[in-house]
């Protein structure tokens, strides 16, 4: 049974994984004014990724029988100066919730809490993916700068990525 700390803490994650959706969203409607419509699609499929991740939190702790509690989302920030600055902040989200994850695994472990250590393992080797995602296309965007041929590719390349859930 969880406790009524750690319950909270897993609830709070829903409201965090569904904001980051919202986050991904306001990234990908920005993008597209842009008209980088492949980095549009990119920040897409990263929130359908968050929406997935806060229905897995939902249905854990449905499953183990706790309560899920929805709260109210902040709203995400919606101008950007540059591809550059939003990656910037993509990865500093992602490392915020990496942090998060990590902090809700040290109160598992501290409570000998065995299904919610099992059930938070497949987050945290997700977020070691999440974070050299962003931190590799920063990478490439600082490398090619945002005009001329390079991000043109980069552009197209990023249009097809889609999201296929993991099968567990």
């Amino acid at each position: 049974m969880l406790s009524e700390k750690l319950l909270k803490e897993l609830n709070d994650q829903i409201k965090y994984e569904q904001f980051s959706a919202n986050y991904y969203l306001a990234m990908a409607a920005h993008c597209a004014a842009q008209d980088f419509n492949g980095f549009a699609n990119f920040f897409m499929v990263q929130a359908q990724e968050e929406q997935f991740h806060a229905m897995k939190f939902f249905n854990f702790i449905n499953e183990v029988g706790g309560r899920v509690l929805i709260s109210a989302l902040d709203e995400p920030k919606n101008e950007y100066t540059s591809l550059e600055e939003i990656f910037t902040l993509a990865l500093e989200h992602e490392k915020f919730v990496t942090r998060r994850i990590y902090t809700l695994m040290d109160m598992a472990v501290e409570e000998k809490e065995h299904a919610t250590i099992s059930f938070l393992n497949w987050f945290i080797d997700e977020q070691v993916e999440e974070e050299a995602s962003m931190s590799d296309i920063l990478t490439k965007v600082r490398r090619l700068g945002e005009k001329g041929e390079g991000i043109y590719h980069l552009d197209n390349e990023l249009a097809q990525r889609t999201f296929t859930p993991p099968a567990k």
